[in-house]
């Protein structure tokens, strides 16, 4: 019996403030509504609490657990008191169709860079597997928004040419050579169609 393909990793990565998180919640029920099961993992370089004082789990922590899991028939949380690689959490998520990274900008899987400005072009250079770009959306000073003040690189093409090979890519960190793709952060079911095509996924429902 063959063993099922891993999921396809995407990262979205950026400059703080560079839209990340938006992009991802606006992508998510998309993808939701296509019958995939996405996963989301992000990296916090500055630490976080999901807890919180009253809670039993925030009790255990306090008392010394090193490791906390609590389930439900609807949820389950693991809290551990380290930290995690990228590889490590991509292991556990390898039932799920889509795995969506937010951040780790120097790991080797495919990328969508965030831009909020000219200055931002410069991860396009600096990081590996850069696939696409998003350019966030701009208020000017008629309180109108620009999509598209950064100017574009050559564009991608998404003939099937340039389009396989490029699944296995996102599941094994492949370096492929191609032009990035481009698009304004509003052009959600665009960007959302090409991460579909760059994972070699079908959506399940329309």
């Amino acid at each position: 019996m063959s063993r099922p393909a891993p999921p396809a990793v995407m990262q979205i990565v950026g400059y703080k403030d560079s839209g990340k998180t938006t992009l991802i919640s606006r992508l998510l029920p998309l993808f939701s509504h296509m019958k995939l099961r996405v996963a989301v993992i992000k990296h916090d370089a500055h630490g976080f609490e999901i807890d919180h004082d009253g809670t039993d789990t925030y009790a255990f922590r306090h008392h010394g657990a090193a490791a906390i899991a609590i389930t439900s028939p609807y949820r389950t949380a693991l809290i551990e008191e380290q930290e995690t690689s990228l590889m490590e959490l991509i292991a556990r998520f390898g039932g799920y169709d889509l795995i969506l990274v937010e951040g780790y900008k120097r790991e080797a899987f495919p990328k969508i860079v965030m831009l909020r400005s000219e200055e931002d072009r410069v991860l396009l250079q600096e990081l590996n597997q850069v696939k696409a770009y998003v350019v966030r959306e701009i208020e000017t000073a008629g309180n109108g928004k620009a999509a598209n003040e950064i100017p574009r690189t050559a564009k991608a093409q998404s003939g099937p040419a340039q389009l396989a090979g490029t699944g296995q890519a996102l599941r094994g960190g492949e370096v492929t050579a191609a032009p990035f793709a481009h698009f304004a952060a509003n052009e959600l079911e665009k960007i959302a169609a090409w991460v579909l095509s760059e994972a070699g996924l079908t959506p399940l429902a329309e």
